[in-house]
């Protein structure tokens, strides 16, 4: 038996088919599902929902019905889709934290900042917000054109008559096949600004325009941080890039303490995941400037970030969590949607603001001319009622006597058929002399209106000075003075690029290194006070030589006899526990060099380095830190020489002192810098006398502390004062070298 389908069957070629299967696909997915319409903004499921709203009498004023009705309307009605996809594009249109200007206003759990999802749809209520009856007011009186739904049983409008700029007010965002749209939510007032100018210059630059309205105003505030000139690129391609940073503030606490508290997030960011995504990089030690992370949010976000120490740069912990974390993104402009054609391109600023108020001056000319026809429908009607209303016993004669009365009056007066029906439609009670009084009064005012409707329709000016109208009534009822209306984000400049030392990333930690004089080294967790550091213990016959509080990022550094210095990282030293160990066998020294000097290395400061034979010179600090186990050799000694003394350059003069007790004072000046060598004598010894101490200090301000005393005339260190090189004199009475 041959089957009924066998003349159905072609052959087509797999590629033909697949090709155009995915067309279609694409199409569908382009224009009815993904792109937003320039005029009004909305994707069709947003715009059957605010649809099947106004059908169930959900407007602002009225009582709220529960999300199930209206998403079993939808689905069943206007948008054969899922019911929980249709539910969350309900849910998103209520969230205040994702749309700037809400169109549904709902009620019960719609979800929170945090990502929490929203309750059932058989738990939650809504209706209708302000701005979505703005965006449908019109419908009623031919403003737009309707088609018919999916199963033919219903209409629904194209597109809706838009008082309200949604598409910038509240942005848009979907993924189709082959191309996507991304659009900032912006402030009303400036867009309304914006279309104020462009209706009065047509041909305004874009950089002027966004001068008026001069970024996007996120719902959940924050800071643009972005330059001006990105911004106009942005604007005039349709798309570009925008930084968007928390706002944040440093909020003092007792004893010198203070915190960070975080008020606002970027937009599309959900706090928790925020928080927690800041504890993992907590967790991996990867902020080493912040100590916790907590959130102490309410109905307002607060999350509270402790740093480290107060001597924490508040900038510099701010700057690693922008580049490390969610509370710096970008927003990636894309605006492309869906023209006045059904044709998807990306149009600039300009090309949407004008799109926008083409759409209002089409729904303009089409409500006008529908009010126009309404008008001369009922002038028809109060014409046949005035003449009724002067021969008024002839009429109640025909209707009487007359079976056809209609015709009869028709001739005989040349009425129409509608003004004939409506003098048979009459109650009784109208035929009162104040009912004519009414009639003709409201005939005048019709007549009136009918004018003025023609003159609009014949002038664009007078149609685009009425669009400006409207422009000012949506900005005057959503403008500043309303809660809507305000600036949430706050329009900054691109953030100065912060350098952040790369020590400054690692985790410090206090550290108090304690050594011996015998040259026993360990460190103490945390900064030990002065009665702390006398009770640490140290072995029998040792005692303490040097307690330096620093951190566990720092290096001690260490000079020995041979003229070699070394470095040590200090979260290498041995910790405090039992007597430390030896710092010559850290350093690998043998038992004929020993310890000079042992200090913290500070970037930049410079050294005064010196020889027992009394010869020395000026070095940078940053040139004796060694990098090797071995030291670096800086001071070069003559044959049974030693390093003997070190000191810091902190004035303008050189105290010399040698272990004949001769002291000399000299210019610093005098002595040369240099980054390795013998250098110059600074003071001349006989007899076996080799250098003893050296020091500097500012010579203006008197002896430093640990001189003689400074009230005696005769102990002023001028008389000390002599060239370099020479012996020096005896130091005053009762002097000891600091």
């Amino acid at each position: 038996m041959t089957s009924s389908f066998a003349a159905d069957v072609r052959p087509v070629d797999l590629k033909d088919a697949l090709g155009e299967r995915y067309l279609a696909y694409a199409l569908s997915t382009i224009m009815a599902r993904s792109l937003p319409d320039v005029r009004d903004g909305l994707k069709p499921v947003h715009r059957r929902l605010l649809w099947a709203m106004q059908q169930l009498k959900l407007d602002p004023a009225s009582g709220f019905k529960k999300c199930a009705r209206v998403v079993g309307d939808v689905i069943g009605k206007y948008h054969p889709h899922g019911d929980q996809s249709v539910y969350d594009a309900l849910v998103r249109l209520a969230q205040d934290f994702a749309q700037r200007y809400p169109l549904v206003d709902g009620q019960g759990n719609f979800g929170n900042i945090d990502g929490d999802n929203a309750a059932a749809m058989r738990y939650t209520e809504a209706r209708l917000t302000e701005v979505a009856a703005e965006l449908m007011r019109g419908l009623d009186e031919n403003a737009v054109d309707f088609r018919q739904t999916y199963d033919g049983e219903g209409e629904e409008p194209i597109v809706l008559p838009a008082a309200f700029p949604n598409l910038l007010a509240n942005g848009a965002a979907g993924i189709a096949v082959g191309m996507a749209t991304n659009i900032p939510p912006h402030n009303i007032v400036e867009i309304c600004n914006a279309l104020l100018h462009l209706i009065k210059t047509p041909n305004a630059r874009i950089a002027t325009l966004v001068d008026l309205m001069p970024g996007p105003d996120f719902p959940t505030g924050g800071i643009l941080a972005e330059s001006r000139e990105a911004l106009v690129q942005a604007y005039e391609t349709g798309r570009g890039s925008m930084r968007i940073r928390a706002r944040w503030a440093v909020e003092e606490l007792p004893r010198g303490m203070w915190q960070i508290v975080v008020t606002e997030i970027p937009y599309q960011v959900q706090k928790s995941k925020l928080i927690e995504k800041i504890a993992e990089l907590l967790q991996a030690k990867k902020l080493a400037l912040l100590a916790d992370v907590r959130d102490e949010s309410d109905e307002n976000v607060r999350i509270v970030l402790e740093p480290k120490t107060k001597a924490v740069d508040a900038k510099v912990l701010m700057e690693s969590l922008f580049r490390n974390s969610e509370l710096e993104t970008r927003f990636a402009l894309n605006m492309n949607v869906l023209d006045a054609n059904n044709t998807p391109r990306v149009m600039d600023l300009k090309e949407v603001l004008q799109a926008y108020l083409d759409h209002r001056h089409v729904v303009l000319k089409r409500r006008s001319q529908h009010r126009l026809d309404a008008i001369d429908r009922r002038l028809e009607i109060l014409g046949g009622l005035l003449i009724a209303y002067l021969n008024i016993d002839a009429v109640i004669k025909i209707i009487r006597n007359e079976d056809e009365p209609k015709p009869v009056m028709m001739k005989k007066w040349g009425l129409t058929d509608t003004q004939a029906e409506a003098i048979l439609n009459m109650r009784l009670r109208s035929l009162r002399k104040l009912e004519e009084f009414e009639i003709r009064k409201e005939n005048d005012a019709l007549s009136k209106e009918k004018k003025e409707l023609q003159s609009l329709l014949k002038s664009e000016d007078r149609r685009w000075a009425a669009i400006a109208d409207e422009v000012q009534g949506i900005k005057a009822k959503f403008g500043p003075r309303t809660a809507l209306g305000k600036r949430r984000t706050e329009v900054a400049d691109a953030p100065v690029e912060l350098l952040v030392p790369v020590d400054a990333l690692i985790e410090r930690e206090d550290l108090t290194v304690v050594c011996s004089d015998k040259g026993w080294v360990r460190a103490f967790k945390g900064h030990l006070d002065e009665t702390a550091a006398r009770e640490v213990r140290y072995k029998d016959g040792d005692r303490e030589k040097y307690v330096i509080r620093t951190q566990s990022v720092e290096k001690l550094m260490v000079l020995a006899t041979n003229g070699r210095f070394y470095t040590i990282p200090c979260d290498k030293l041995p910790r405090g526990r039992g007597d430390g160990e030896p710092l010559k066998v850290i350093l690998e020294l043998s038992n004929d060099v020993d310890i000079v000097q042992v200090f913290i290395h500070v970037p930049g400061r410079k050294l005064v380095v010196a020889s027992s034979d009394g010869r020395g010179f000026v070095v940078p600090e940053d040139s004796c830190v060694a990098q090797t186990r071995q030291g670096k050799q800086v001071l070069n000694l003559g044959d049974g020489g030693e390093a003997k003394a070190m000191c810091t350059v902190e004035g303008d003069t050189l105290a010399v002192m040698g272990t004949n007790k001769k002291l000399l004072l000299f210019k610093l000046a005098e002595l040369p810098e240099m980054d390795r060598g013998r250098g110059v004598i600074l003071q001349r010894y006989s007899k076996g006398a080799m250098l003893y101490q050296l020091r500097t200090f500012d010579i203006a301000k008197g002896w430093p502390m640990g001189f003689a005393r400074s009230d005696e005339r005769e102990n002023a260190p001028r008389h000390w004062v002599g060239e370099r090189g020479q012996a020096g004199l005896l130091p005053p009475k009762g002097f000891r070298f600091g």
